[in-house]
C-alpha cells in the first residue's frame, strides 16, 4: 500500500477505537464557529430577504474552499518538520471527518435503554441525536428513530468522507466536512433559512450524490455478508429511495428498510408541527430494539467495504 492508503488505514482505526474525545478540539466545533459568524455577518450587510439567496453562495465558497486551505497548510507545515508529523497530522484530521464509533455508541445507548426499559431515558438519547420532537414516542417509534438515524448517516459520516479523503487526502475530507456541517445548520427549508441556506443545501446533494448511491451497494454486500435479504433491500431501494425527500437520504434508508424487513419513514412531529414522511419498507412487523443492532452491524459492514474501495482508489491514483 502507498502513503495515502496507510494514512486511510490509520484515520478508519483512530475513529473506530477512539472516536471523538471530548477533550480535544473538535474541527466541526471551528467550522460552525466561523459559519455562524458568516451568517452574521451576511445578515447585518443584507438587510432584503430576496437578496439573501446571493449572499447564500458565500458559505460554500468561503467555508468550504477555507476548510480546504487550512487544512492543506496545516498538513504542508506539518511536512516541514517531520514527514511522520505529516502522516500523523492527514489520519488524525481524517478521523474527526468520519464518525463511525461516534454513531455506533449513540445507536447502542438508545438500545441499551430500550433493553432495560427505561423509555425515558431512551427518549433523552433519541433527541439528542434526531431534530424530531421525542417526548412521546414509544418503544417502535425510538427504534425507528435511531434505526432511521443510523441508516441515513452512513452516507455523510462515513463513505462520503472516505471517498473524499481517498481522493484528496485530509484537506478535501475537511472540505466534505464542512460542506456537511454547512448543510446541518443552514439547510432547513424554513422561513429562516429558505434563502440564505439554499446554495449550502444544494452543495451537499451534489457532494453526496455518488456517495450515497455507493453506500446502496455497499449495505447490500453488507446484507448478504450478515445473511439479511439482500433481494428484498434491493427491490425496496428500487422501489420507495426515490420517495425521500432527499435525493440521497433514501438510499440507505430504504436498503436496510428491506434488508430487515421493516418500515421507516411515517409520521413525526417538529416542534409540535406534525410531518408526514415517506414510507420505505413493508411494515412486515413492528421494530425493536434488535433492529438497532443490525444496523449498526450493517454500518461497520458498510464501513469495512468502503474502507477496501477506497483503498483501491488511492492505490490508482497514487
Amino acid at each position: 500500500m502507498n502513503e495515502a492508503a496507510w494514512v486511510l488505514v490509520t484515520a478508519y482505526l483512530i475513529d473506530r477505537v477512539v472516536g471523538d474525545p471530548r477533550s480535544l478540539p473538535h474541527p466541526v466545533v471551528i467550522i460552525g464557529w466561523w459559519i455562524s459568524r458568516l451568517e452574521w455577518l451576511i445578515r447585518t450587510c443584507v438587510k432584503q430577504e430576496k437578496h439573501l439567496k446571493a449572499g447564500g453562495v458565500l458559505f460554500p465558497l468561503l467555508i468550504v474552499a477555507g476548510s480546504y486551505a487550512v487544512v492543506w497548510l496545516i498538513i504542508w507545515a506539518g511536512a516541514l518538520v517531520s514527514p511522520w508529523l505529516s502522516f500523523a497530522l492527514s489520519a488524525w484530521l481524517i478521523s474527526t471527518t468520519i464518525a463511525t464509533k461516534g454513531l455506533a455508541d449513540a445507536g447502542l445507548e438508545i438500545m441499551r435503554h430500550l433493553q432495560a426499559g427505561d423509555i425515558p431515558a431512551a427518549r433523552r438519547s433519541l433527541s439528542m441525536v434526531v431534530g424530531r420532537d421525542t417526548e412521546h414516542l414509544d418503544e417502535a417509534e425510538i427504534c425507528r428513530g435511531a434505526v432511521e438515524t443510523v441508516a441515513e448517516n452512513i452516507v455523510d459520516a462515513i463513505v462520503s468522507p472516505l471517498i473524499y479523503a481517498a481522493i484528496g487526502g485530509a484537506p478535501l475530507a475537511m472540505a466534505y466536512r464542512a460542506t456537511n456541517t454547512l448543510d446541518s445548520m443552514l439547510g432547513y427549508k424554513n422561513e429562516k433559512y429558505r434563502n440564505l441556506g439554499w446554495a449550502s443545501a444544494r452543495f451537499d446533494d451534489v457532494a453526496n450524490y455518488i456517495p450515497a448511491r455507493l453506500t446502496a451497494l455497499l449495505l447490500l454486500a453488507a446484507s448478504w455478508l450478515l445473511r439479511l435479504d439482500v433481494r428484498q433491500s434491493w427491490q425496496i431501494i428500487r422501489r420507495d429511495a426515490h420517495l425521500h425527500p432527499s435525493p440521497n437520504s433514501g438510499l440507505p434508508e430504504a436498503a436496510v428498510a428491506g434488508a430487515l424487513g421493516v418500515q421507516l419513514g411515517g409520521l413525526n412531529t417538529y416542534q409540535g408541527v406534525p410531518s408526514e414522511r415517506a414510507r420505505l419498507g413493508d411494515a412486515r412487523r413492528p421494530l425493536r430494539p434488535e433492529d438497532i443492532r443490525m444496523t449498526v452491524r450493517l454500518m461497520y459492514g458498510a464501513s469495512l467495504l468502503c474502507l477496501l474501495v477506497c483503498l483501491g482508489i488511492a492505490a490508482w491514483l497514487g
